[in-house]
């Protein structure tokens, strides 16, 4: 693949090639290897429509947990594993990323090829207003501040302060669409840090001056579970869409307005979360901590 120095965003030019991966007899010799990855990764990873989407819309789905690699964010809206464009026939998704990833060549090229994009305004603006209908961004709204506090069992967001992606939505009128994935948290640990410690202000540093923090993180051996290394735990990660919130469309949204739909967000996430934890893992006294 040649190297395009010019093109790190709006919508890139998706290669299906790259996202289908594991669709099944129609993938290419070349990705045989990679088709039989996906299918093993089908064993854990689940997405659960629970609505449909009208492809006349426009949406920005808010994906929660972050957890530490958003694994279930890639393997849902970043490929094909799951089968999102049968499950939402219509609806293009368009999963965001750090914009950091894309000054690094070749990672950069197949992230834009499988139709991943930097989380930056221009980007998201350019396709929720000229690429037509039926575009879904993607946006883990808790970025590397939730993956900060990643560990385990812990079902907490950030998202108390997060409202920008809500004027995002209301200025194109983008319907809001809650996501959240039961197990994303489990898929590795990570050594936390107490605040106040030479190694969360070094994180905190880090995140300040490039945009992420380093996380010091574990999972298990490729070919066993009760040993060390950088695969994911085999746990199933299942990520449910839930109800869109109808948006209207405001070129200059007032703070109200903002908080208002904010508001209906946050109800909106709540109400799938304890719809949904008992049947995905989680007990009844389970809560999501909304931080």
């Amino acid at each position: 693949m040649a190297l395009n120095l010019e093109v790190d965003g709006p919508g890139g030019f998706t290669c299906p090639y790259c996202r289908s991966v594991g669709i099944g007899p129609e993938v290419p010799r070349t990705c045989r290897l990679v088709d039989l990855t996906t299918k093993l990764l089908k064993c854990v990873f689940q997405l659960v429509k629970t609505h449909n989407l009208l492809p006349s819309r426009n949406y920005i789905f808010g994906y929660h947990p972050h957890g530490i690699l958003s694994i279930g964010a890639f393997c849902n809206f970043g490929t094909e594993a799951t089968g999102v464009s049968k499950k939402f026939p219509g609806i293009k998704p368009y999963l965001g990323t750090l914009a950091g990833y894309f000054r690094m060549p070749f990672v950069r090229e197949y992230l834009i090829s499988a139709g991943i994009c930097p989380v930056r305004r221009d980007t998201i603006d350019y396709i929720l207003s000229k690429n037509g209908t039926g575009n879904a961004v993607v946006i883990v709204i808790g970025g590397t501040a939730e993956c900060l506090d990643c560990q385990p069992g812990k079902n907490s967001v950030t998202l108390k302060q997060r409202k920008g992606f809500v004027k995002i939505a209301l200025q194109h009128g983008a319907n809001l669409v809650p996501v959240y994935s039961f197990g994303e948290n489990n898929a590795y640990k990570q050594i936390e840090f107490d605040e106040g410690s030479w190694g969360r202000w070094l994180q905190r540093k880090f995140q300040k001056r490039i945009g992420f923090a380093p996380c010091l993180f574990y999972g298990c051996g490729f070919f066993f579970t009760d040993s060390w290394g950088f695969v994911p735990y085999p746990i199933p990660i299942t990520t449910v869409v839930g109800e869109p919130i109808a948006v209207p469309k405001m070129e200059q949204p007032t703070q109200k307005d903002v908080d208002l739909y904010h508001g209906m967000y946050l109800t909106s996430l709540q109400k799938l979360f304890d719809k949904y934890k008992t049947e995905f893992g989680l007990s009844e006294s389970d809560e999501l901590e909304i931080v």
